[in-house]
Protein backbone atom coordinates (compact mmCIF):
# COMPACT_ATOMS: atom_id res chain seq x y z
CA UNK A 1 0.00 0.00 0.00
CA UNK A 2 0.92 3.54 -0.64
CA UNK A 3 2.15 5.55 2.16
CA UNK A 4 -0.32 8.05 1.68
CA UNK A 5 -2.56 5.69 1.58
CA UNK A 6 -2.57 5.20 5.06
CA UNK A 7 -3.29 8.28 6.05
CA UNK A 8 -6.31 10.02 7.04
CA UNK A 9 -7.71 13.37 7.82
CA UNK A 10 -11.41 13.39 8.94
CA UNK A 11 -13.48 11.25 11.22
CA UNK A 12 -15.20 9.99 7.69
CA UNK A 13 -12.34 8.81 6.56
CA UNK A 14 -11.44 6.68 9.78
CA UNK A 15 -14.94 5.76 9.94
CA UNK A 16 -14.91 4.02 6.71
CA UNK A 17 -11.81 2.15 7.55
CA UNK A 18 -12.93 0.65 10.50
CA UNK A 19 -15.79 -0.75 8.83
CA UNK A 20 -13.08 -2.82 6.10
CA UNK A 21 -11.29 -3.48 8.66
CA UNK A 22 -13.87 -5.30 10.79
CA UNK A 23 -15.20 -6.42 7.83
CA UNK A 24 -11.95 -8.25 7.09
CA UNK A 25 -12.20 -9.96 10.56
CA UNK A 26 -8.88 -7.88 11.77
CA UNK A 27 -8.01 -7.65 15.57
CA UNK A 28 -7.64 -3.27 15.87
CA UNK A 29 -5.08 -1.92 18.25
CA UNK A 30 -4.99 1.48 19.19
CA UNK A 31 -2.34 4.10 19.80
CA UNK A 32 -1.13 7.72 19.99
CA UNK A 33 1.26 10.27 20.02
CA UNK A 34 2.70 13.14 18.35
CA UNK A 35 5.86 11.51 16.71
CA UNK A 36 7.98 14.77 15.75
CA UNK A 37 11.20 13.03 15.20
CA UNK A 38 10.77 9.30 14.76
CA UNK A 39 13.51 7.51 16.84
CA UNK A 40 14.50 3.59 18.01
CA UNK A 41 11.58 4.40 21.51
CA UNK A 42 9.09 4.82 19.35
CA UNK A 43 9.91 1.98 16.73
CA UNK A 44 10.09 -0.68 19.75
CA UNK A 45 6.57 1.12 21.10
CA UNK A 46 4.87 0.52 17.81
CA UNK A 47 6.24 -2.63 17.06
CA UNK A 48 4.69 -3.59 20.69
CA UNK A 49 1.11 -2.26 19.99
CA UNK A 50 1.25 -3.92 16.44
CA UNK A 51 1.63 -7.19 18.05
CA UNK A 52 -1.21 -7.03 20.32
CA UNK A 53 -3.52 -7.57 17.64
CA UNK A 54 -3.06 -7.64 13.46
CA UNK A 55 -3.91 -4.21 12.70
CA UNK A 56 -2.72 -0.92 13.89
CA UNK A 57 -4.16 2.43 13.78
CA UNK A 58 -2.17 5.28 15.31
CA UNK A 59 -3.65 8.61 16.10
CA UNK A 60 -1.44 11.49 15.80
CA UNK A 61 -1.74 14.36 17.36
CA UNK A 62 -2.30 17.53 14.62
CA UNK A 63 -0.73 20.89 14.52
CA UNK A 64 -3.32 22.93 16.62
CA UNK A 65 -3.44 20.05 19.84
CA UNK A 66 0.04 20.92 20.61
CA UNK A 67 0.37 23.55 22.80
CA UNK A 68 1.44 26.69 21.23
CA UNK A 69 4.75 27.24 23.45
CA UNK A 70 6.34 24.80 21.91
CA UNK A 71 4.20 23.96 18.54
CA UNK A 72 7.28 26.09 16.44
CA UNK A 73 9.72 23.48 17.69
CA UNK A 74 6.98 20.23 15.96
CA UNK A 75 7.59 19.65 12.37
CA UNK A 76 4.47 19.93 10.21
CA UNK A 77 1.36 16.85 11.16
CA UNK A 78 1.70 15.86 7.14
CA UNK A 79 5.05 15.19 7.54
CA UNK A 80 5.05 13.64 10.90
CA UNK A 81 1.83 10.92 9.53
CA UNK A 82 3.85 10.54 6.46
CA UNK A 83 6.83 9.25 8.96
CA UNK A 84 4.92 6.63 10.88
CA UNK A 85 3.13 5.69 7.78
CA UNK A 86 6.39 4.57 6.57
CA UNK A 87 6.66 2.37 9.39
CA UNK A 88 5.76 -1.59 8.06
CA UNK A 89 3.91 -1.33 11.75
CA UNK A 90 1.59 0.91 10.92
CA UNK A 91 -1.88 0.05 9.00
CA UNK A 92 -3.15 3.42 9.21
CA UNK A 93 -2.83 7.07 10.94
CA UNK A 94 -5.06 9.53 11.19
CA UNK A 95 -4.57 13.08 12.37
CA UNK A 96 -6.69 14.42 14.91
CA UNK A 97 -7.03 17.97 15.31
CA UNK A 98 -11.05 18.85 16.28
CA UNK A 99 -11.83 15.39 17.38
CA UNK A 100 -11.08 14.27 21.29
CA UNK A 101 -9.26 11.18 22.06
CA UNK A 102 -12.40 9.44 23.47
CA UNK A 103 -14.54 10.21 20.06
CA UNK A 104 -12.09 8.32 18.27
CA UNK A 105 -12.02 5.12 20.83
CA UNK A 106 -15.78 5.40 20.72
CA UNK A 107 -15.96 4.96 17.10
CA UNK A 108 -12.96 2.60 16.53
CA UNK A 109 -13.31 0.51 19.65
CA UNK A 110 -10.24 -0.79 19.23
CA UNK A 111 -9.03 -4.56 21.32
CA UNK A 112 -6.35 -2.90 22.57
CA UNK A 113 -5.03 0.25 23.09
CA UNK A 114 -1.91 0.73 24.41
CA UNK A 115 -0.27 3.69 26.54
CA UNK A 116 3.26 4.07 26.98
CA UNK A 117 4.93 2.56 30.36
CA UNK A 118 4.94 6.38 31.99
CA UNK A 119 0.81 6.31 31.87
CA UNK A 120 0.66 3.22 34.06
CA UNK A 121 1.28 5.82 37.05
CA UNK A 122 -0.92 8.34 35.99
CA UNK A 123 -4.55 6.73 35.19
CA UNK A 124 -6.34 8.95 36.74
CA UNK A 125 -5.18 11.26 33.83
CA UNK A 126 -6.56 8.91 31.42
CA UNK A 127 -9.30 7.43 33.04
CA UNK A 128 -12.33 8.52 30.38
CA UNK A 129 -10.27 6.63 27.42
CA UNK A 130 -9.58 3.72 29.59
CA UNK A 131 -13.16 3.63 30.85
CA UNK A 132 -14.37 4.06 27.20
CA UNK A 133 -11.99 1.04 25.87
CA UNK A 134 -13.37 -1.06 28.43
CA UNK A 135 -16.62 -0.80 27.73
CA UNK A 136 -16.52 -1.55 24.32
CA UNK A 137 -14.50 -4.67 25.64
CA UNK A 138 -11.27 -3.89 24.90
CA UNK A 139 -8.02 -4.01 27.15
CA UNK A 140 -5.82 -1.02 27.97
CA UNK A 141 -2.13 -2.30 27.89
CA UNK A 142 0.71 -0.02 28.87
CA UNK A 143 4.27 -0.61 27.55
CA UNK A 144 7.20 1.14 26.01
CA UNK A 145 7.84 -2.22 24.03
CA UNK A 146 10.45 -4.69 24.55
CA UNK A 147 14.09 -3.39 25.67
CA UNK A 148 16.58 -5.19 24.15
CA UNK A 149 20.45 -4.76 23.18
CA UNK A 150 21.11 -6.63 19.93
CA UNK A 151 20.45 -5.89 16.50
CA UNK A 152 17.47 -7.87 14.70
CA UNK A 153 17.40 -6.61 11.56
CA UNK A 154 19.76 -8.99 9.91
CA UNK A 155 17.65 -11.87 10.46
CA UNK A 156 15.46 -10.64 7.10
CA UNK A 157 17.80 -8.04 5.43
CA UNK A 158 21.02 -8.64 3.57
CA UNK A 159 24.09 -6.56 5.25
CA UNK A 160 24.23 -4.13 1.83
CA UNK A 161 20.38 -4.01 2.18
CA UNK A 162 21.03 -2.69 6.08
CA UNK A 163 23.95 -0.24 5.29
CA UNK A 164 21.80 1.28 2.17
CA UNK A 165 18.50 1.83 4.35
CA UNK A 166 20.88 3.10 7.79
CA UNK A 167 22.74 5.77 5.46
CA UNK A 168 19.25 7.08 3.92
CA UNK A 169 18.25 7.48 7.25
CA UNK A 170 21.16 9.39 8.46
CA UNK A 171 20.29 11.34 4.80
CA UNK A 172 17.29 11.73 6.09
CA UNK A 173 18.33 13.19 10.12
CA UNK A 174 20.73 15.77 8.16
CA UNK A 175 18.03 17.07 6.16
CA UNK A 176 15.46 17.25 8.80
CA UNK A 177 17.97 18.98 10.96
CA UNK A 178 18.84 21.30 8.25
CA UNK A 179 23.14 20.32 8.18
CA UNK A 180 24.96 20.16 5.13
CA UNK A 181 28.12 18.23 4.71
CA UNK A 182 30.18 21.37 3.78
CA UNK A 183 28.80 22.71 7.28
CA UNK A 184 30.52 19.35 8.91
CA UNK A 185 33.28 19.66 6.76
CA UNK A 186 34.13 23.56 7.53
CA UNK A 187 33.80 21.87 11.36
CA UNK A 188 36.33 19.90 11.03
CA UNK A 189 38.56 22.18 9.29
CA UNK A 190 38.40 24.05 12.79
CA UNK A 191 39.33 21.23 14.97
CA UNK A 192 43.44 21.72 14.51
CA UNK A 193 42.29 25.08 16.31
CA UNK A 194 41.02 23.30 19.43
CA UNK A 195 42.46 21.90 22.27
CA UNK A 196 41.19 19.59 25.24
CA UNK A 197 42.13 17.74 28.28
CA UNK A 198 41.00 14.26 28.53
CA UNK A 199 41.11 12.36 32.08
CA UNK A 200 40.30 8.99 32.98
CA UNK A 201 41.62 5.30 33.52
CA UNK A 202 44.15 3.86 31.32
CA UNK A 203 44.07 0.20 29.59
CA UNK A 204 46.03 -1.57 27.59
CA UNK A 205 44.22 -4.03 25.25
CA UNK A 206 46.15 -7.31 23.94
CA UNK A 207 44.77 -9.03 21.33
CA UNK A 208 46.16 -12.73 20.96
CA UNK A 209 45.32 -14.02 17.57
CA UNK A 210 44.55 -17.98 17.75
CA UNK A 211 44.13 -21.21 15.55
CA UNK A 212 40.71 -23.06 17.03
CA UNK A 213 42.33 -26.95 17.60
CA UNK A 214 39.10 -27.84 18.53
CA UNK A 215 37.58 -29.09 21.83
CA UNK A 216 39.56 -31.04 24.74
CA UNK A 217 39.06 -34.64 25.15
CA UNK A 218 39.31 -34.34 28.84
CA UNK A 219 36.95 -31.79 29.41
CA UNK A 220 34.12 -29.49 27.48
CA UNK A 221 37.37 -26.65 26.58
CA UNK A 222 37.92 -25.03 23.48
CA UNK A 223 42.11 -25.31 22.63
CA UNK A 224 43.56 -22.81 20.70
CA UNK A 225 46.89 -22.13 19.77
CA UNK A 226 48.34 -18.83 20.25
CA UNK A 227 49.21 -17.52 16.84
CA UNK A 228 50.84 -13.95 17.65
CA UNK A 229 49.56 -10.63 19.55
CA UNK A 230 49.59 -7.31 19.30
CA UNK A 231 48.78 -4.10 22.19
CA UNK A 232 46.87 -1.01 22.14
CA UNK A 233 46.62 1.58 24.58
CA UNK A 234 42.93 1.73 24.99
CA UNK A 235 40.37 3.51 27.74
CA UNK A 236 40.48 6.87 27.80
CA UNK A 237 44.06 6.91 26.57
CA UNK A 238 42.28 6.06 23.25
CA UNK A 239 40.28 9.23 23.38
CA UNK A 240 43.09 11.25 23.82
CA UNK A 241 44.76 9.52 20.73
CA UNK A 242 41.04 10.37 18.79
CA UNK A 243 41.51 13.62 19.73
CA UNK A 244 44.88 14.23 18.23
CA UNK A 245 44.15 12.11 15.10
CA UNK A 246 41.41 14.21 14.54
CA UNK A 247 43.38 16.97 14.28
CA UNK A 248 43.23 18.89 18.03
CA UNK A 249 45.16 19.59 20.66
CA UNK A 250 45.54 17.13 23.23
CA UNK A 251 46.51 16.91 27.10
CA UNK A 252 46.24 13.56 28.73
CA UNK A 253 46.39 13.44 32.83
CA UNK A 254 46.07 9.37 33.78
CA UNK A 255 47.52 6.78 36.57
CA UNK A 256 49.55 4.04 35.25
CA UNK A 257 51.71 1.42 36.83
CA UNK A 258 55.62 0.78 37.31
CA UNK A 259 55.46 -2.26 34.64
CA UNK A 260 55.82 -2.96 30.78
CA UNK A 261 52.30 -2.05 30.04
CA UNK A 262 53.11 1.54 31.54
CA UNK A 263 55.85 1.84 29.45
CA UNK A 264 53.92 0.93 26.34
CA UNK A 265 51.36 3.64 27.35
CA UNK A 266 54.05 6.45 27.60
CA UNK A 267 55.97 5.35 23.96
CA UNK A 268 52.69 5.36 22.22
CA UNK A 269 50.91 8.77 23.13
CA UNK A 270 54.78 10.42 22.86
CA UNK A 271 54.61 8.84 19.23
CA UNK A 272 51.25 10.19 18.23
CA UNK A 273 52.40 13.44 19.67
CA UNK A 274 49.75 13.46 22.80
CA UNK A 275 51.09 15.60 25.40
CA UNK A 276 50.57 13.21 28.88
CA UNK A 277 50.38 13.68 32.60
CA UNK A 278 51.07 9.74 33.59
CA UNK A 279 51.51 9.28 37.36
CA UNK A 280 52.74 6.30 38.25
CA UNK A 281 51.14 4.22 40.79
CA UNK A 282 53.38 2.17 42.96
CA UNK A 283 50.34 0.13 43.95
CA UNK A 284 49.10 -1.06 41.12
CA UNK A 285 49.51 -2.50 38.09
CA UNK A 286 48.35 -0.37 34.35
CA UNK A 287 45.09 -2.30 33.92
CA UNK A 288 45.50 -4.82 31.05
CA UNK A 289 43.00 -7.09 29.27
CA UNK A 290 43.75 -9.83 27.07
CA UNK A 291 41.26 -10.73 24.15
CA UNK A 292 41.94 -14.13 22.48
CA UNK A 293 40.20 -14.18 19.28
CA UNK A 294 39.69 -16.62 16.17
CA UNK A 295 39.44 -15.05 13.26
CA UNK A 296 38.11 -11.80 13.84
CA UNK A 297 35.43 -13.40 16.41
CA UNK A 298 36.86 -12.71 20.53
CA UNK A 299 36.40 -15.97 22.61
CA UNK A 300 37.59 -15.18 26.02
CA UNK A 301 38.46 -11.81 27.63
CA UNK A 302 41.57 -11.66 30.81
CA UNK A 303 41.53 -8.57 32.88
CA UNK A 304 44.68 -7.82 35.11
CA UNK A 305 43.54 -4.74 36.96
CA UNK A 306 43.27 -3.14 40.61
CA UNK A 307 40.37 -0.29 40.71
CA UNK A 308 41.36 1.40 44.10
CA UNK A 309 40.69 4.89 44.09
CA UNK A 310 44.17 7.24 44.52
CA UNK A 311 44.88 8.49 47.57
CA UNK A 312 44.89 11.64 48.54
CA UNK A 313 48.62 12.49 47.59
CA UNK A 314 48.37 11.08 43.95
CA UNK A 315 44.20 13.21 44.11
CA UNK A 316 46.43 16.33 45.40
CA UNK A 317 49.13 15.50 41.59
CA UNK A 318 46.20 15.32 39.46
CA UNK A 319 44.40 18.70 40.67
CA UNK A 320 47.90 20.44 40.24
CA UNK A 321 48.22 18.89 36.76
CA UNK A 322 44.18 20.15 35.97
CA UNK A 323 45.08 23.54 37.19
CA UNK A 324 48.20 23.98 34.89
CA UNK A 325 46.44 22.93 32.04
CA UNK A 326 42.75 24.84 32.77
CA UNK A 327 43.38 28.28 31.35
CA UNK A 328 44.59 26.76 28.26
CA UNK A 329 41.69 24.54 26.99
CA UNK A 330 38.58 24.53 25.21
CA UNK A 331 37.02 20.76 26.91
CA UNK A 332 37.06 18.49 29.05
CA UNK A 333 36.75 15.05 28.30
CA UNK A 334 36.29 12.80 31.70
CA UNK A 335 36.13 9.33 30.47
CA UNK A 336 35.56 7.14 33.25
CA UNK A 337 35.83 3.06 33.50
CA UNK A 338 35.68 3.44 36.94
CA UNK A 339 38.90 1.39 38.12
CA UNK A 340 39.77 4.74 40.41
CA UNK A 341 40.93 7.29 38.65
CA UNK A 342 37.85 9.75 39.00
CA UNK A 343 37.56 10.58 42.61
CA UNK A 344 34.25 12.64 43.50
CA UNK A 345 36.72 15.47 44.41
CA UNK A 346 38.48 15.10 41.23
CA UNK A 347 35.01 15.45 39.67
CA UNK A 348 34.08 18.59 41.90
CA UNK A 349 36.91 20.02 41.07
CA UNK A 350 36.41 19.90 37.50
CA UNK A 351 33.51 21.20 37.60
CA UNK A 352 35.33 24.51 39.70
CA UNK A 353 37.70 25.05 36.74
CA UNK A 354 34.90 24.70 34.35
CA UNK A 355 32.75 27.28 36.03
CA UNK A 356 35.79 28.97 36.52
CA UNK A 357 37.29 29.39 32.93
CA UNK A 358 34.13 28.65 31.05
CA UNK A 359 35.53 25.33 30.04
CA UNK A 360 32.50 22.79 28.42
CA UNK A 361 32.74 19.33 30.17
CA UNK A 362 32.13 16.32 28.49
CA UNK A 363 31.17 13.47 30.55
CA UNK A 364 31.17 9.30 29.99
CA UNK A 365 31.16 6.34 32.64
CA UNK A 366 31.64 2.48 31.80
CA UNK A 367 29.15 0.22 32.91
CA UNK A 368 30.24 -3.27 31.28
CA UNK A 369 32.03 -5.46 33.03
CA UNK A 370 32.15 -2.29 36.15
CA UNK A 371 29.39 -0.17 37.61
CA UNK A 372 29.52 3.63 36.94
CA UNK A 373 27.30 6.22 37.77
CA UNK A 374 26.30 8.93 34.80
CA UNK A 375 24.23 10.38 36.96
CA UNK A 376 27.14 12.02 38.97
CA UNK A 377 28.07 14.41 35.66
CA UNK A 378 26.02 17.90 37.38
CA UNK A 379 25.87 20.43 34.38
CA UNK A 380 27.92 18.98 32.08
CA UNK A 381 27.66 20.55 28.66
CA UNK A 382 27.03 16.75 27.58
CA UNK A 383 26.85 13.39 28.51
CA UNK A 384 26.77 10.14 26.99
CA UNK A 385 25.24 6.61 28.73
CA UNK A 386 24.51 3.72 26.99
CA UNK A 387 20.44 2.33 27.52
CA UNK A 388 21.83 0.33 30.07
CA UNK A 389 23.94 2.97 31.93
CA UNK A 390 21.02 5.44 31.92
CA UNK A 391 18.59 2.98 33.23
CA UNK A 392 20.80 2.14 36.05
CA UNK A 393 21.50 5.77 37.42
CA UNK A 394 18.08 6.43 37.13
CA UNK A 395 16.97 3.16 38.31
CA UNK A 396 14.34 2.76 35.70
CA UNK A 397 13.11 -0.11 33.77
CA UNK A 398 11.09 0.61 31.82
CA UNK A 399 10.52 4.10 30.53
CA UNK A 400 10.72 4.84 27.21
CA UNK A 401 13.60 6.13 25.95
CA UNK A 402 12.44 9.69 25.45
CA UNK A 403 11.28 9.78 28.64
CA UNK A 404 14.34 8.32 29.78
CA UNK A 405 16.85 10.45 28.25
CA UNK A 406 14.76 13.56 29.56
CA UNK A 407 14.85 12.53 33.27
CA UNK A 408 18.26 12.35 32.84
CA UNK A 409 18.94 15.42 31.59
CA UNK A 410 16.62 16.42 33.99
CA UNK A 411 18.75 14.47 37.19
CA UNK A 412 22.17 15.77 35.93
CA UNK A 413 21.51 19.03 34.91
CA UNK A 414 23.19 18.84 30.97
CA UNK A 415 22.56 20.80 28.42
CA UNK A 416 22.70 17.78 25.58
CA UNK A 417 22.82 13.96 26.23
CA UNK A 418 23.80 11.34 23.98
CA UNK A 419 21.55 8.08 24.50
CA UNK A 420 23.81 5.38 23.08
CA UNK A 421 22.23 2.52 21.80
CA UNK A 422 24.65 0.23 20.56
CA UNK A 423 24.07 -1.17 17.16
CA UNK A 424 20.87 0.74 16.65
CA UNK A 425 22.89 3.96 16.89
CA UNK A 426 21.96 6.85 19.38
CA UNK A 427 19.64 9.74 20.64
CA UNK A 428 20.58 13.02 20.69
CA UNK A 429 18.63 15.37 23.25
CA UNK A 430 19.49 18.91 23.17
CA UNK A 431 17.69 21.29 25.87
CA UNK A 432 16.00 24.44 24.29
CA UNK A 433 15.46 28.14 25.83
CA UNK A 434 11.96 26.49 26.18
CA UNK A 435 11.93 24.71 29.24
CA UNK A 436 8.61 22.41 27.91
CA UNK A 437 10.95 20.74 24.92
CA UNK A 438 13.93 19.00 24.60
CA UNK A 439 14.91 18.51 20.76
CA UNK A 440 15.64 15.03 19.77
CA UNK A 441 17.25 13.28 16.54
CA UNK A 442 18.05 9.36 15.78
CA UNK A 443 21.28 8.56 14.04
CA UNK A 444 21.69 5.25 12.93
CA UNK A 445 24.74 2.82 13.06
CA UNK A 446 25.79 3.44 9.79
CA UNK A 447 28.58 0.17 9.83
CA UNK A 448 26.21 -3.13 10.00
CA UNK A 449 28.80 -5.38 10.01
CA UNK A 450 31.14 -3.94 12.41
CA UNK A 451 35.25 -5.56 12.98
CA UNK A 452 35.41 -4.71 16.51
CA UNK A 453 32.93 -2.76 18.61
CA UNK A 454 35.46 -2.25 21.32
CA UNK A 455 36.28 1.21 21.33
CA UNK A 456 32.98 2.58 19.40
CA UNK A 457 31.90 4.43 22.39
CA UNK A 458 35.12 6.33 22.88
CA UNK A 459 35.16 7.55 19.15
CA UNK A 460 31.69 8.74 19.55
CA UNK A 461 32.31 10.73 22.44
CA UNK A 462 35.60 12.12 21.11
CA UNK A 463 34.10 13.55 18.11
CA UNK A 464 31.07 14.67 19.62
CA UNK A 465 33.43 16.68 22.24
CA UNK A 466 36.16 18.12 19.30
CA UNK A 467 33.09 19.09 17.25
CA UNK A 468 31.34 20.91 20.20
CA UNK A 469 34.33 22.83 20.75
CA UNK A 470 34.94 23.26 17.39
CA UNK A 471 31.83 25.34 16.82
CA UNK A 472 29.35 22.57 16.05
CA UNK A 473 26.05 22.29 17.79
CA UNK A 474 25.17 19.21 19.13
CA UNK A 475 23.09 17.60 16.16
CA UNK A 476 25.90 18.82 13.80
CA UNK A 477 28.67 16.82 16.46
CA UNK A 478 26.01 13.97 16.33
CA UNK A 479 26.73 13.28 12.32
CA UNK A 480 30.35 13.86 12.62
CA UNK A 481 30.55 11.49 15.57
CA UNK A 482 28.46 8.93 13.71
CA UNK A 483 30.68 8.91 10.99
CA UNK A 484 33.80 8.54 13.38
CA UNK A 485 31.57 5.43 14.96
CA UNK A 486 30.87 3.57 11.78
CA UNK A 487 35.37 4.20 10.73
CA UNK A 488 36.03 2.94 14.85
CA UNK A 489 34.07 -0.10 14.43
CA UNK A 490 35.37 -0.97 11.17
CA UNK A 491 39.22 -1.80 12.63
CA UNK A 492 40.48 -4.21 14.91
CA UNK A 493 42.03 -2.89 18.00
CA UNK A 494 42.14 0.30 19.33
CA UNK A 495 43.18 2.23 16.63
CA UNK A 496 42.81 6.18 16.35
CA UNK A 497 40.32 7.89 13.14
CA UNK A 498 42.44 10.07 11.01
CA UNK A 499 40.36 13.68 10.32
CA UNK A 500 41.47 12.38 6.70
CA UNK A 501 39.11 9.48 6.96
CA UNK A 502 36.26 11.62 8.41
CA UNK A 503 36.68 14.13 5.36
CA UNK A 504 36.48 11.31 2.95
CA UNK A 505 33.58 9.92 4.45
CA UNK A 506 31.82 13.12 4.44
CA UNK A 507 32.64 13.96 0.72
CA UNK A 508 31.10 10.35 0.00
CA UNK A 509 28.12 11.06 1.26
Amino acid sequence: MKVTNKILSNLSELESAVKELKAANKKIVLCHGHFNVIHTGHLRFLEFARKQGNCLIVALSGNSRISEEVRDKFFDEKDRAHGIAALQYADKVFIFNENTLEEIISLVKPSAYVYGEEYSKKTELIKKEIEIVEKNGGKVVFSSGDIHYAPTDFLDKEIGEIKNERFGRFRAALKKQKISCDQLISHCDNFKNKKLLVIGDTIVDQYVVCDALGMSSEAPVLVVRELEHKEFVGGAAIVSRHVRALGAKCTFISLIGADEPGEIVKNELTREDVEHRLITDEDRSTTFKIRYMVSTQKILRVSRLKDHHLNAKMEDRVIEHLNAEAGNIDGIIVSDFCYGVITPKILEHISKLSKKHKIKLFGDVQSSSQIGNAAKFKNYYLIKPTEKEARIALDDKYSGLELLGNNLLKATGSQNLILSLGPEGFIAFKTTDNKLFVKTQHFPALNPSPVDVVGAGDSLLTALSVASCAGADIMEASAIGSLVASIAVGKVGNIPVKIKEVKDALKSI
